[in-house]
């Protein structure tokens, strides 16, 4: 035989195995001893494991259930994002729209969204007219357009 040492290699336990043993120990139901020797485990361990679950079960229960605060500097990014998409909206309404007041037919029929868009309803005679109006009448006050609802 040789005259040497060797070495044992560590054992490296999953979290569920450290939860389930720790929470056995939590129970009460076996000493500390019993369930590392039916774990095959130091009882040290069992005991470090017992403390750490009982020290971070606090922190299960500290996150607040129910809708997340808003973060204050998202919301006005977001309103910033939907003016800009709005004022694009307005601006293509104005440019395939252009017809007077009771006529349709100078519109831009080839520019298209989808069938429930904007393009839809500037593409109908009667809701050309209304939002043609709209949009003289607000541009004559100053004021930015919108699209009225029908």
């Amino acid at each position: 035989m040789t005259a040497g040492k060797t070495r044992k290699t560590r054992n490296v336990y999953t979290s569920e195995f450290k939860a389930k043993v720790g929470l056995e120990a939590v129970r009460g139901t076996q000493t500390i001893n019993e369930i590392g020797q039916k774990y095959g485990v130091h009882p040290v361990l069992v005991g470090q494991w017992k403390k750490e679950i009982q020290e971070r079960a606090a922190a299960l229960f500290e996150v607040k259930r129910g809708p997340k605060p808003v973060d204050d500097q998202s919301a006005p990014e977001r309103l910033y994002g939907e003016i800009g998409r709005l004022k694009m909206e307005v601006d293509w309404l104005k440019k395939s729209c252009r017809c007077e007041p009771g006529d349709a037919s100078g519109m831009d029929r080839s520019v298209g969204r989808s069938a429930s868009g904007p393009a839809m309803r500037a593409r109908s005679g009667r809701a050309c007219e209304g939002l043609c109006s709209a949009l003289a009448a607000r541009s004559k006050r100053g004021r930015s357009a919108a699209v009225p609802a029908d």
